[in-house]
């Protein structure tokens, strides 16, 4: 028998958790080595128990399942991170991407397209769930031609809360203006100065100005 695939889960909802287990524990191939609830514990486990495949909820508690995945892939290349999201939209997939996951798949796939997700990603395939997969086509069909954006680390919303950063405006005035609540632009915030490693908005705008986002009002 060939070896069993190292699988570590990453979730914070005990309910799919416990699907996820159960799928693991039901597949002869697969060994489940440890269960993460927070993005922090995510990477720690990573580091500590070697899985091959990670499967990471995107949102994830105490650090996002994007920042979670960056830092593994940086620490071990080898660890294939499957993203397991409920959430299918462009920014989220291309920051998955851009983090280093090699893989995307909806939470509501069913279990074989789970099961070949991570069989494919353990042999170092990118893996798409069937619907990601068609808008990636379509996205790269596109004409994506013009200069290339400044931090491509951030997502597109975290450049856009960026640049009103970079312009004064305060949380309670983005959360008026991108019409989302004020604990959601604090996450992207957050997320904003750890990915560009600055330790206040000072610095975040500083960092902004010099790459010429909100400068004269403007939008990057």
């Amino acid at each position: 028998m060939s070896e069993r695939i190292r699988v570590l889960i990453a979730d914070d909802h005990p309910v799919f958790r416990d699907g996820l287990r159960g799928l693991v524990d039901r597949s002869p191939d697969l060994d489940l080595v440890g269960e993460a609830t927070t993005g922090v514990e995510a990477v720690a486990l990573a580091a500590e128990a070697r899985p091959q495949i990670v499967l990471m909820d995107l949102r994830m508690p105490e650090m996002s399942g994007i920042e979670a995945t960056r830092r593994i892939a940086a620490a071990d290349p080898s660890i294939g991170v499957l993203v397991l999201t409920m959430s299918e939209d462009d920014e989220s997939l291309f920051a998955a991407m851009r983090a280093g996951a090699r893989g995307y798949i909806p939470k509501d796939a069913d279990s074989e397209e789970l099961l070949r997700g991570i069989r494919a990603a353990a042999v170092g395939e990118a893996i798409f769930g069937a619907s990601i997969a068609r808008r990636m086509m379509s996205f790269f069909a596109a004409d994506r031609s013009g200069e290339p954006s400044p931090f491509p680390e951030l997502t597109d919303r975290e450049r856009e809360i960026l640049v009103l950063i970079a312009q004064g405006r305060s949380n309670s005035d983005i959360a008026r203006l991108l019409g989302i609540t004020s604990k959601t632009v604090r996450n992207h915030v957050a997320n904003v100065f750890a990915k560009l490693r600055v330790a206040d908005r000072g610095q975040a705008i500083v960092r902004a100005r010099e790459a010429g986002l909100g400068t004269d009002g403007g939008r990057g």
